[in-house]
């Protein structure tokens, strides 16, 4: 007789193959479209921001570089709260498995979404490097704690606006609606030092920014964040925001299996 874990391992394996189908079989360019997105959206930024001019002066680090480690890292994060939104209700089928759980979905999910956005980092670190540009982290572990924070976040955010999202409408609009300012409160695009002090200080309450500049001083053995910015601050917030998401899957799964 399996275990229990046996048992979720095999669910989560095949919800794992099953959404990696989904992903790349819908026509023959999805698998290539999946990749090529997110690195035409770092490319477009690039140029934008090249087209700025006097707003490329970065403390210590490559301008490109800088803005490639932050793109990524933003990306990784909100395409983790994203996808989880629509992962129950896209699955509602196999909740006729007693075996499956809605908050299963919404973990398969993320776990092929920092896959994804993993490649497509290295992807985009090769093809600077070719170009060019010091693309070598000074700090390989402290970019890798940034890099599985910033998901971990992403998949806490996700597990709690998941149960919103599919008993409540309104909240994936809203969600949707709130990714455009946290894109531009978070330092992804703007060097904060070229912010007003008085703005910093508030800017830093933001645990999305604590991630993104965390990557960046890993990457950049130079380079100059704002003072308190810290790594364990996004943590303050993965945790809580993990349990929060898997209470309320456990207490609101009957109602999600029946939307």
């Amino acid at each position: 007789m399996r275990t229990s874990w046996q048992i979720t391992r095999s669910v989560w394996h095949a919800m794992f193959i099953r959404e990696v189908l989904a992903r790349t079989m819908v026509n023959r360019f999805s698998w290539v479209w999946m990749l090529v997105e997110p690195i035409a959206l770092v490319v477009i930024m690039i140029w934008v921001r090249e087209l700025m001019g006097r707003m490329r002066f970065v403390i210590g680090a490559e301008f490109v570089p800088w803005l490639i480690v932050g793109l990524v890292s933003f990306f990784l994060f909100r395409e983790g709260v994203l996808r989880s939104m629509g992962a129950v209700k896209a699955n509602q089928a196999l909740f006729a498995y007693r075996q499956v759980l809605p908050v299963d979905p919404v973990l398969v999910r993320n776990i092929l979404e920092g896959l994804i956005k993993t490649v497509v980092f290295f992807i985009l670190l090769g093809g600077a490097a070719m170009l060019g540009y010091p693309m070598m982290p000074a700090d390989p572990l402290a970019v890798v704690q940034g890099w599985v924070s910033m998901w971990l976040l992403g998949l806490g955010v996700g597990l709690v606006v998941s149960v919103g999202a599919t008993l409540f409408t309104a909240v994936e609009a809203a969600v949707r609606l709130a990714m455009l300012p946290m894109f531009l409160l978070s330092g992804v695009i703007i060097p904060l030092h070229m912010l007003p002090h008085g703005v910093q200080q508030y800017l830093l309450l933001n645990p999305i920014l604590h991630g993104v500049e965390s990557m960046r001083l890993g990457f950049f053995g130079g380079y100059k964040s704002l003072a308190g910015v810290e790594l364990s601050y996004v943590w303050l917030w993965i945790l809580p925001l993990l349990a929060l998401g898997l209470a309320l899957h456990l207490r609101f799964t009957t109602r999600l299996k029946a939307q």
